[in-house]
Order: C-alpha cells, then structure tokens, then sequence
C-alpha cells in the first residue's frame, strides 16, 4: 500500500492509553486508500527490578497530568499499593504481537484489554500471569498464546518492530508517521481533536 499511517505504540505507555478514543475515530475516518500500522516501540526492557520508589512517583504525576489535559481519561491509583511494580513492558508488547499470530484483530483487543487491566483494574501487565489471564478473557486459545508469549519466534518480531521504530527515528509514544508514495512525513498527536489529524493526513496527500 503506497499510503500508510504508522502509528507507534506501547501497550503500557499512558499517553497511548489517553490518546486510544482518538485513534479509533482517526482509525475509522482515514482517507480512502490509506492504511494504517501499529508497531511497537517497546518502553522498557524486561525486568525483575521494583521500579524506584521516584519513578513510581514520577508515573503517578505523569497520570495526574493526563487527567488534565486530556478529559475523561481515568485512572485507578489503586496500581500502586495492590501490585509490585517493575519498568517492564517488553512482555506486554509482546502480549500484543502473540494476540495477533491468533488472528486479525487480536493485537487490538489485547492492547485495550492491557490497558484495561493496568490502567483500570489495578492488575500488572508486566506479569506473564495477567497476560494469559487477559488472553482468556478476550477469547483466545490459552496454550497457544502462552505458548506465542515465551517463544523466540515473538521475541524476534517484537524486536524487528522496535528496530523499525529506531529507524524511523520514532523517539516517543504516541508517535504516528504517514507514507505516501516514497516519502514519509510526521503528523502532530492531537489527543482530543481527531478532525485536525484527519485534516493534516488529507494535507499531505493532496500536497
């Protein structure tokens, strides 16, 4: 497809999270003849670590912030007294890639489901025991993605997905880049104002 919107993305990112409702509307309103792709840009390294005592903090502000800017976004800060935290979220992204290997459409219903679990209810997505929860719950073969979620195979394409992103010289979550033809080109996150993406997406087509 000659043009495509990239869209990069960490399910356990909470601007990604924020800017979710938007993308679908963006998602559901795209030109005709654009495609869209979600890679993964992968936040955080797999760790066994309790996240510091200040980055907790800092997240926890990061959170408070997003309240502010981006209304109807919630939050439960119960996360932070009922699980241990760690900076891990390479599980999680690769929770997404083994959803999809079950079918087209998974990766969504597991990147929402993630963000559910953490950002709702509480839970760890940094825990490859949420994640198979999460994988029954929306319906998908449990061996087969705990099966998806430890392989090589899933490490390999999570890592070609974060490679990508480096070279697109993708910096920060959400990010999105549109092709048209040969060329790429930026387009602004506006995390309340779909109609203003769609506008600077029909731009740089018609430009």
């Amino acid at each position: 497809m000659s043009n495509t919107l990239y869209y990069f993305h960490d399910p356990m990112c909470s601007w990604c999270y924020a800017f979710q409702p938007t993308l679908k509307q963006i998602s559901e309103q795209l030109p005709e003849g654009v495609g869209i792709i979600k890679l993964l840009g992968g936040l955080a390294v797999d760790s066994d670590e309790p996240m510091p005592g200040d980055m907790q903090q800092n997240i926890q502000d990061g959170w408070q912030r997003i309240v502010q800017r981006v209304p109807g976004t919630q939050f439960n800060f119960d996360f932070w007294n009922h699980c241990k935290p760690r900076r891990s979220t390479y599980p999680a992204c690769r929770a997404v890639i083994a959803a999809r290997l079950q079918g087209s459409g998974n990766d969504e219903l597991m990147t929402q489901a993630i963000q559910r679990a953490y950002y709702q209810q509480a839970r760890n997505p940094s825990d490859n025991s949420t994640l198979i929860e999460l994988a029954v719950e929306i319906g998908l073969n449990e061996k087969q993605f705990h099966d998806a979620l430890l392989s090589d195979e899933v490490d390999e394409l999570l890592k070609n997905e974060i490679e990508t992103t480096e070279e697109m010289h993708i910096d920060s979550f959400p990010s999105m880049v549109l092709k048209v033809d040969e060329s790429f080109w930026p387009v602004a996150v506006e995390y309340t104002d779909p109609q203003k993406v769609l506008e600077s997406i029909t731009f740089l087509l018609e430009n």
